[in-house]
């Protein structure tokens, strides 16, 4: 404890600056103190160099208040799921639907869109989630094998996860272990040319695990002009990780 001086910081520590939530974080690679927006978490983190200028960072939070509240309001807030409500999965719009029975996904069938139902109760988001990471699994493995075959490579086993910080992640196979892709299974709700970029990226780094020049090269080669489907991530990808969250 500090006997004299102003309070002491950690790394991880949170502050309220004027009601925005404030993350701080020691990294090495900074040169100076600095703000940057987590869209991810809803937040922003105050960055400092050493531990030692942690106090500094909180201190620049405060003077940067307006700014702050400004970032925040751009993120959008967390979406409940709810019956009568529209998403989309690969493009194809999906009506939830509130029904007793197991939780599936009907098929969209004639004029009438495919549908996602399940039980009127306080577990409907966890549910419809549950059907929705089924059907990410299944429709971002069939890209997946599809990129695979067009690189004449392996296809490895898929999964995937909530991360926040990716939309995919790839291990490609080494001396020590087998290949891998993990995607994040919020890519089902974005347009499908942006779930099928994600596959073809990680799907590169089977072949080239950097980000090179000749990786990128590879990544044009399978999908062309990519730089529109990372736009959208980069515009859009906080409002899918915000639904379906609770407030």
């Amino acid at each position: 404890m500090k006997l004299f001086g102003g309070p002491s910081f950690n790394h991880g520590d949170r502050l309220v600056v004027d009601g925005a939530p404030v993350r701080l974080a020691v990294n090495p690679r900074a040169r100076r103190v600095s703000l940057r927006l987590d869209r991810a978490k809803r937040e922003v983190v105050a960055v400092a160099p050493t531990p030692r200028r942690l106090a500094e960072a909180a201190a620049f939070a405060h003077e940067r208040s307006g700014w702050i509240a400004e970032r925040i309001a751009e993120v959008p807030a967390p979406t409940p799921l709810w019956p009568g409500m529209s998403i989309t999965l690969f493009g194809e719009p999906v009506l939830l639907e509130a029904a007793p029975g197991r939780p599936k996904l009907i098929p969209a069938d004639g004029d009438h869109p495919a549908r996602i139902i399940a039980p009127p109760d306080a577990a409907f988001t966890t549910r419809v989630l549950r059907v929705v990471k089924r059907e990410a699994l299944r429709g971002l493995s069939e890209r997946t094998a599809h990129y695979c075959a067009r690189l004449n490579t392996a296809l490895p086993p898929v999964s995937v996860m909530d991360a926040r910080g990716r939309w995919g992640s790839c291990k490609p196979a080494s001396n020590r272990n087998t290949a891998s892709i993990r995607y994040s299974w919020r890519l089902a709700l974005a347009p499908e040319a942006v779930a099928d970029y994600v596959a073809a990226h990680e799907c590169c780094h089977l072949l080239e695990a950097n980000h090179g020049p000749r990786f990128w090269a590879l990544v044009e080669r399978m999908v062309g002009n990519h730089r529109p489907q990372r736009a959208w991530l980069k515009a859009k990808g906080a409002g899918l990780h915000a639904l379906g969250r609770e407030s």
